[in-house]
């Protein structure tokens, strides 16, 4: 438990600083959510992909990543439609539960745990979630969106998905990638911190949404789902999944790792963007991070997972 807290608190300290500014200045949490999401998240996309050299072995991640999410979807939308959950709530707990924070949280985990290894597999899966995040996540933030009376209408959700901007920086970094087309060192580092910069803002803003919560407002009864599907369900599919996978078994592991990850801060600007139940979303980021430090040690030791010497 101690590892995990020196492991977690660079993480809880952005959190904190976004919520002491906010209780102070009072920020505009839409306009800054808008630009973490049409500015910056594009510039780490074109890097990320750009980067990262793409393999056949991808395929076996991307069909992992995509199952595992529209598994947890088809559970959220099922339980949704038993307890009578409106279309709104619907979507806000499919973004509160269904994608996973494997970047500024989990990246720094699977490191310590697994070492070099593991590292390349974690960036490899930041990839292929932002990609998930950014066109599954849309689709449904959009879906629930009260921003415009065709909000919920399919037509208006996988139009906002077309038009996001970080899915464009994703396809042109692959582009680029594929047909080797060079870039300068000033202008790949002018990229790269561009885009560096949208973690720590997106964390930030989480931590400004959290100081909108009012605990009156908290509906438990949804967070409870939320946090049960992320934390628990989540990685029993995850561990089902790569069942199926022709990878190695520590592979295996780091994948059921990633899928108890809490829930992803992304998720918080597409709510907060698209008024999606941003406080639903936003107070089930904050606690499936909390509580995963109860859950995620239990993971590690089922898996029997130790800190490497």
């Amino acid at each position: 438990m101690l590892t995990f807290f020196w492991i977690l608190l660079p993480i809880f300290s952005i959190f904190i600083v976004g919520f002491i500014a906010q209780k102070v200045l009072h920020f505009d949490i839409p306009n800054l959510s808008k630009m973490s999401l049409y500015v910056l998240s594009p510039f780490l996309a074109f890097k990320t992909f750009y980067s990262y050299p793409i393999s056949l072995n991808y395929l076996y991640y991307v069909g992992y990543v995509f199952a595992l999410c529209l598994l947890l979807v088809l559970l959220i939308s099922l339980i949704s439609r038993l307890l009578r959950f409106d279309e709104k709530t619907r979507c806000g707990m499919i973004l509160g539960s269904c994608f996973m924070n494997n970047g500024n949280y989990g990246t720094p985990v699977i490191l310590a745990f697994f070492g070099s290894i593991g590292f390349d597999i974690a960036i490899i899966m930041l990839v292929l979630q932002q990609v998930v995040m950014n066109t599954i996540g849309t689709y449904y933030a959009a879906k629930g969106s009260s921003k415009e009376i065709v909000g919920s209408s399919v037509k208006f959700a996988l139009a906002r998905v077309v038009r996001m901007p970080t899915v464009h920086g994703a396809l042109l970094g692959i582009l680029l990638q594929l047909l080797h087309v060079p870039l300068s060192e000033s202008l790949y580092n002018s990229i790269s911190m561009v885009g560096d910069a949208s973690i720590v803002v997106i964390m930030i803003i989480l931590g400004m949404q959290l100081a909108n919560i009012r605990l009156t407002n908290i509906e438990y009864g949804k967070l409870s789902i939320n946090l049960v599907m992320k934390m628990v369900i989540s990685p029993l599919i995850a561990f089902v999944l790569v069942q199926w996978m022709p990878i190695d078994l520590v592979y295996k592991q780091i994948l059921i790792v990633l899928a108890a990850m809490p829930a992803a801060a992304n998720t918080t600007l597409l709510a907060v963007h698209f008024e999606t139940k941003p406080e639903l979303v936003s107070s089930a980021t904050f606690m499936s991070t909390i509580v995963s430090l109860v859950t995620l040690p239990m993971v590690l030791l089922l898996l029997g997972i130790h800190l490497p010497n």
